[in-house]
């Protein structure tokens, strides 16, 4: 599984561009331990974040084996064609996530993943039980340690997977635009699911500046921030961050040991809890 450590907040690759490579190297040294990425030249450098790992271990002695890797298989729908592609779209979907399967290992410099995740489900429900298959077969052959998949909100699709091969991974969009994903989300709980959030941030500006949060944070001395995350922690959300300050790594690494005062703010608590996990 994740290391303890690790598992309190991934650091995220997306939308990086050619400063992948710097990011992910300071992320590391800040004490991130957990990377997400994608095979999607559309929105990641995977390639890069391969680059960083070999930087880190040549420089600065941080070991692969020190680290916890997560990509992606994205489907043709999520791909951009205008650039190369991981794989020929005319193959077989089995063949295609195999092909995809390989660039990220060679991309990454590595031998093994400890996750490979569906980047979205398929059209059809018997597609993405076919790549979930494909992605059993490679945990079969010990090649990545955990599988799960992304960007999926019907309980019913999770359900249906489960009965292939459990889900161990869910990321997916956590904030107040789609009401803190509550299904899904409990859904996971009930079935011991690492559930890891994006968007957390950057798509709750309401809550944010909500008073009950604001009253929560002074009262603890940390950001509002720092607050949500915590917060998202202990009911069990394993938040990404992609931040490129690293003032802000350093405030999101530092979440794990604040302590969030409850002393006269139970109202406050609950109002928060009971909108984020109902």
């Amino acid at each position: 599984m994740i290391p303890k450590i690790a598992s309190k907040v991934i650091y995220g690759t997306a939308w990086k561009k050619e400063q992948t490579t710097a990011l992910v190297v300071a992320a590391v040294l800040k004490g991130f331990r957990a990377i997400d990425t994608a095979c999607q030249p559309k929105h990641y450098r995977e390639d890069l974040v391969g680059e960083a790992l070999t930087i880190l271990q040549d420089k600065h002695g941080i070991k692969r084996e020190d680290l916890w890797l997560q990509t992606k298989f994205t489907p043709i729908s999520g791909q951009d064609d205008s650039q190369p592609l991981p794989y020929d779209p005319s193959d077989t979907l089995p063949k295609q996530i195999f092909t995809s399967f390989s660039k990220s290992l060679s991309n990454l410099r590595t031998s093994y993943l400890d996750s490979y995740v569906l980047h979205s489900p398929f059209q059809t429900l018997d597609q993405t039980l076919e790549a979930w298959q494909t992605l059993s077969a490679l945990q079969d052959e010990g090649k990545v340690k955990l599988i799960g998949v992304s960007n999926t909100y019907d309980v019913r699709v999770l359900a249906a997977l489960c009965k292939v091969r459990k889900v161990q991974v869910v990321q997916n969009r956590w904030y107040e635009g789609n009401e803190w994903d509550k299904s899904v989300f409990s859904f996971c709980k009930e079935h011991d699911i690492m559930y890891q959030s994006f968007w957390t941030l950057s798509g709750s500006p309401t809550l944010l500046s909500s008073p009950y949060l604001l009253s929560i944070a002074r009262a603890s001395s940390c950001t509002p921030e720092q607050a949500l995350f915590k917060i998202a922690q202990e009911a069990g959300v394993t938040p990404l961050t992609g931040t490129t300050s690293g003032i802000h790594m350093g405030e999101d690494l530092a979440v794990h040991r604040i302590n969030l005062a409850s002393e006269g703010l139970q109202k406050e608590h609950s109002v928060v809890s009971d909108l984020l996990i109902g």
